[in-house]
């Protein structure tokens, strides 16, 4: 039953849409038809605020998510190095000039993809690391339901490179790429791709860019002392708030150089911090510790300052006041290893950043929002619940 209304309804399919690359009509009928019931509002109010597309197709919904700046966490997960996106990319031409449900053998695309393949050095199948990167892909490719295996399994190919597997191209596969505003060989950066993106939005950018970076980031700080984002954000933020937390299942926080939306509960298929690993904990302790040092001095956009000796010394001292609770793995794993794990977890967090000029790192003041600290119970067992602070 299709609805002007913004109800609960329409803001559990902005969710859906939010949290994943598009909904397929054959795997998720019910969420498929969920987002149809509430097409007309949804695609009204992505296109109001955030100049999204969204897009409704007798098999598959899809919500064109364009960010302001390409972040490295919103990469392929999976992913370990360039030449995966390098093979990602041939293997979609080869998809794309497949018919739908045509059949065909890995070692067709195996060889279409060599001979696409733009590297400065030609891949060899017979090398254990190409092949690698190829299962990376192929498995991406089938989790995105762009390839159905019809018979056989591609992680033999890793450990032999004449195993075959039979697959079938999907219906999905030509709708995996999004068009953009003019022929993308005319772009030569991704940021000229990013920059294209307003050309249709150039009345009302700054409010879309603003709804993005909520929306699509951890957090948006403030990056220099005249931030226009930023301060659209504070000045409009009463409206922003009144907006968001009647649109979707966050509010607004605003504080002096950082804004977020906070989810007070959580949902199921959210992606949301703290999670349950135990690299979180580590985290919300040494944001507590750091918290309660007056050593640890900000700059005016709320930024701390460390060398990687500096890092590692913060993670000792953290260790040895909270590490009694942490799990195991990190009761035991050396400095650097915590510190290691650490650092790219901050990083997809955008909670720390490296400084291009010191080659040292630089705490943002999202890092400090979150804290944890142990029960005053606590007697040092492993697992011992933590105690969330905002």
């Amino acid at each position: 039953m299709e609805t002007n209304q913004f109800d609960e309804k329409a803001i559990n399919a902005l969710s859906v849409l939010l949290e994943n690359f598009w909904i397929l009509r054959a795997d998720n009928p019910a969420l498929y038809q969920m987002v149809r019931e509430r097409e007309k509002v949804l695609k009204r109010y992505v296109d109001e605020k955030m100049g999204f597309d969204l897009i409704v197709h007798q098999h598959f919904i899809k919500l064109e998510k364009i960010p302001v700046d390409a972040k490295n966490w919103m990469g392929i997960q999976t992913f370990q190095e360039p030449r995966d996106y390098a093979i990602f990319c041939c293997a979609l031409a080869f998809t794309e000039n497949r018919s739908v449900d045509e059949q065909f053998l890995l070692s067709d695309i195996c060889e279409d993809i060599k001979d696409l393949y733009p590297g400065e050095l030609p891949l060899d199948w017979t090398n254990y690391s190409h092949r690698k990167s190829l299962v990376r892909v192929i498995r991406q490719l089938e989790n995105l339901s762009l390839l159905k295996v019809v018979e056989g399994e591609i992680d033999r190919f890793a450990t032999d490179s004449e195993q075959e597997v039979l697959y079938e191209t999907t219906i999905y596969a030509r709708y995996f790429m999004r068009s953009y505003p003019k022929d993308l060989f005319s772009y030569e950066t991704k940021d000229e791709i990013l920059a294209g993106e307003w050309e249709r939005h150039e009345a009302d950018e700054r409010r879309k860019r603003v709804y993005r970076k909520l929306i699509m980031s951890p957090v948006v700080h403030r990056e220099h002392e005249d931030d226009p984002d930023f301060a659209y954000i504070r000045n409009f933020r009463n409206r922003l708030r009144e907006d968001l937390e009647e649109h979707t299942n966050f509010r607004l926080e605003v504080f002096k150089n950082a804004a977020m939306l906070v989810a007070d509960e959580r949902k199921q298929g959210m992606t949301l911090f703290p999670d349950q690993k135990g690299i979180t904990d580590v985290a919300m302790h040494a944001a507590a510790y750091v918290r309660s040092q007056e050593s640890y001095q900000s700059d005016e956009m709320g930024r701390i300052r460390l060398s990687r000796i500096g890092l590692e010394e913060l993670v000792d001292h953290v260790k040895e006041c909270y590490g009694a609770g942490w799990s195991k793995r990190y009761r035991e794993a050396t400095t650097k290893t915590i510190t290691d794990e650490l650092t790219e977890m901050l990083k997809d967090w955008e909670m720390l950043e490296r400084d291009s000029l010191t080659n040292g790192y630089m705490l943002k003041p999202l890092f400090g929002r979150t804290t944890g600290s142990y029960p005053h119970d606590f007697n040092g067992k492993e697992d011992v619940a933590i105690e969330q602070k905002q």
